[in-house]
């Protein structure tokens, strides 16, 4: 069993509009905007970072809003719901918000004994809060919501599965523990974990695989603290038979990739060096950052690429 996987470090998903995207999580939902850069396979699309004031591990929302994209048909082999964390007694203020805002897909209920609220993104993506006591992660509160209702992070995430068994082995393997099941959920939690360390397993035998689109996560991405201790992961995974991509460096982090037993998309991604590595904390998410070998495009990228506000 791995001890260097502390839980979630970011979710990556697809959009079909970059500026509802940005609308959505920074107005909506209250989140940073932590960085604005573009896709390295496809830079004429942006990737767009959300999260807390520094993008700490645990709290980062990203997108690749493809322009027209079709939107993607819910299915197993995903991550069906990303779920933050709010404060204990905040839902009926985002309850409240989210109907005042036309988001769709409000449905309240209870799940392993926490209050939760479902909703959807402007994609149809499969969102819910739950009312954590006592999460010490601190909030960005600079976007318009205060610290007693604001988003410390991911909660966890749900994948849809038409067999748990193999994934919920690799779990295991990865340092996940098994909590409870309850009406055919598995929960699964990383001890010692960084705040985001939950993960369920829905099983669905009769239902078809997903068709990704716009509203689908691309992947998911768990988080260790160095190259080193990605290194260790790469090659226990490799040796237990997983084909890992080598690393790969995404500019605040250095990332492997593998498809689980499932199909859905793993990625190990490092703690450092962060997001502060070319914008001082202060100003994160402002400017159009670009990676090594998409400099030279900037003039054309800036012309083409959607604003975002405005």
């Amino acid at each position: 069993m791995l001890g260097q996987i502390k839980g979630l470090h970011h979710v990556t998903s697809m959009a079909e509009d970059a500026r509802t995207n940005n609308q959505f999580f920074t107005n909506a939902l209250g989140l940073r905007r932590v960085k604005k850069t573009v896709n390295f396979d496809a830079p004429d699309v942006y990737h767009l970072y959300y999260g807390d004031e520094t993008g700490a591990p645990g709290t980062i929302m990203t997108y690749f809003p493809f322009p027209k994209m079709a939107q993607g048909r819910p299915g197993t082999g995903e991550v069906g719901t990303t779920v933050f964390s709010v404060p204990q007694g905040s839902l009926g203020f985002w309850s409240d918000r989210f109907a005042t805002l036309g988001v769709s897909g409000l449905k309240a209920e209870e799940s392993f004994g926490e209050k939760r609220l479902n909703f959807s993104g402007p994609d149809g993506d499969g969102f819910a809060l739950v009312e954590v006591k006592d999460d010490a992660r601190q909030p960005w509160t600079h976007g318009g919501i205060s610290e007693d209702h604001a988003i410390r992070g991911f909660h966890s995430v749900a994948m849809r599965l038409r067999d748990e068994g193999a994934t919920a082995e690799l779990l295991k393997f990865m340092g996940y523990e098994v909590a409870e099941e309850r009406d055919g959920v598995k929960r699964l939690i990383r001890p010692d974990g960084n705040g985001a360390h939950l993960i369920d397993l829905e099983t669905m035998p009769n239902i078809a695989r997903a068709l990704p689109g716009a509203g689908s996560v691309h992947h998911v991405a768990f988080a260790v603290e160095n190259r080193e201790k990605q290194l260790e992961v790469r090659k226990a995974l490799m040796d237990t038979g997983y084909q890992v991509t080598p690393v790969i460096d995404r500019d605040y982090f250095w990332a492997i990739y593998f498809r689980t037993p499932g199909g859905v998309l793993f990625e190990v991604a490092t703690n450092e060096p962060g997001f502060n590595r070319d914008e001082d904390t202060a100003h994160l998410g402002e400017a159009l950052k670009l990676p090594q070998q998409h400099v030279h495009l900037r003039a054309l990228l800036e012309q083409h690429l959607q604003p975002l506000e405005g």
